[in-house]
């Protein structure tokens, strides 16, 4: 493994890992997943006790953890988007089938189970691993010693002895930067599902070397996941009887909205049919003004479509990157619904996230004391930066031929590992 170095973009939503050898680019490792293969590995876990087994645990990650959940979803315990709660200080641990998981068990169960789905490509690991991280962690007051703390617990327990970490948009400016032919002050965007991050740094060329110079930084933890709440909270929702109303003891009563607030999180919405709640769904179905609606709620509930409606979201989310108007279509069972959506109210639902993402690109500014004349290159990154809204932002505060875009998935992977190759890496990455 010698000359071999290896990058890590955990993300919220996938992960992705890529190799670089002693030159060349990059190249990603692929996983041959059920439908096709990927790249990008969905950062989940699923965990199941074979009932002539119960005192053992199948544990299974990425898209094969969707299938085992998407079977059987209530025999199996499933978890997605973990890392928003790796600098959560409130997150001590989870219940698993009878068994104690804290958050660096669950990291290191779904980098083994990454590992082998991987086969050859990882089969023998380099010593050292550069690991991406955001700018700033998910939550309310994250703390980052825990969160890196964790990390560390986690990608030693996979057999690596020398743990570097990177700002993730920094990975990203490392991948994009080899493209630079002079010495350019760039400020990066990294949009991934629970955060968005902005750095801006400065890269002179000396001895045919890159330099780099941190400037400023800033982050928020909204992205591409609160986009999806906003479609389902404004378009299927209210067909699910958000907003519609109740009778009891000759009152008329709103429906609670907490049945929806569930919706955030599509891998959820299978354990609300144990739950109280559940118990008051039914019964609203005999005492709603308009029980079709709490009905559909109620087979969607039942049948377990989350999966189903979260993959509707995403085709129109994409579609709108795209188009002026698209076709919403999310049909499951008796259910059907379908509207034409225009690009501009799909905006109007994420303007509360595009406020706070703009916010945050000020902070970057503001905290590297330029203005947008200091900056000489836009590079934005990952799912969202692909939604107009989120590049119209930087379309009004730079000149268009500074922006660039592209392999928005696996710009920061690629990035890491070929920073890996520097004789002086602290310029780029850190132990925790």
């Amino acid at each position: 493994m010698t000359g071999l170095s290896i990058g890590i973009d955990f993300g919220t939503t996938n992960t992705v890992v890529a190799l670089a050898g002693a030159d060349g680019p990059a190249h990603l490792v692929k996983f041959p997943a059920p439908e096709k293969e990927v790249f990008a590995f969905r950062s989940a876990l699923s965990f199941y006790a074979p009932p002539e087994r119960p005192n053992e645990r199948e544990v299974e990650a990425g898209p094969w953890a969707i299938e085992a959940y998407v079977e059987d979803p209530l025999e199996t315990r499933f978890i997605q988007s973990f890392k928003s709660f790796a600098a959560s200080e409130s997150f001590t641990e989870t219940q698993i089938i009878g068994r104690r998981y804290v958050f660096e068990d669950l990291l290191s169960a779904f980098l083994l189970r990454l590992r082998e789905h991987a086969g050859e490509d990882l089969a023998q690991l380099p010593k050292r691993v550069i690991v991406g991280r955001p700018v700033t962690f998910a939550g309310g007051s994250p703390n980052e010693e825990l969160a890196l703390t964790r990390y560390e617990t986690a990608f030693r327990r996979l057999g690596f002895e020398e743990i570097l970490y990177s700002y993730e948009p920094v990975g990203a400016a490392f991948f994009f930067a080899r493209e630079l032919q002079e010495d350019a002050t760039v400020l990066v965007g990294d949009f991934g599902g629970g955060t968005s991050d902005f750095s801006i740094i400065r890269f002179t060329r000396e001895n045919g070397e890159i330099r780099s110079t941190p400037l400023g930084r800033a982050g928020v933890g909204v992205a591409g996941d609160a986009f999806d709440y906003r479609i389902i909270d404004n378009l299927v929702s209210p067909e699910l009887g958000k907003g519609s109303s109740y009778k009891s003891f000759g009152k008329i009563l709103p429906v609670p909205n907490r049945y929806y607030s569930t919706f955030a999180r599509w891998d959820q919405l299978a354990l609300m049919r144990a739950s109280r709640d559940m118990r008051e769904i039914r019964k609203l179905v005999r005492e709603a003004v308009e029980p079709e609606k709490i009905e559909r709620l109620v087979e969607v509930l039942d049948e377990n479509y989350g999966y189903r409606l979260y993959r509707s979201v995403s085709a129109l989310k994409e579609a709108l990157s795209s188009q002026e108007t698209a076709q919403f279509q999310f049909a499951a069972g008796s259910i059907d619904i379908s509207r034409q959506v225009e690009r501009g109210e799909f905006e109007d639902w994420i303007a509360p996230e595009l406020h706070l993402i703009e916010d945050a690109v000020d902070r970057a500014m503001s905290d590297a004391g330029l203005n947008a004349g200091g900056v000489d290159r836009v590079f934005l990154t990952g799912g969202s930066s692909l939604v107009p809204a989120v590049r119209d932002i930087f379309y009004r505060r730079f000149d268009a031929s500074k922006i660039e875009s592209g392999s928005e998935l696996e710009s920061i992977a690629s990035g890491l590992a070929l920073m890996g190759r520097e004789r002086d890496l602290t310029k780029w990455a850190r132990g925790a």
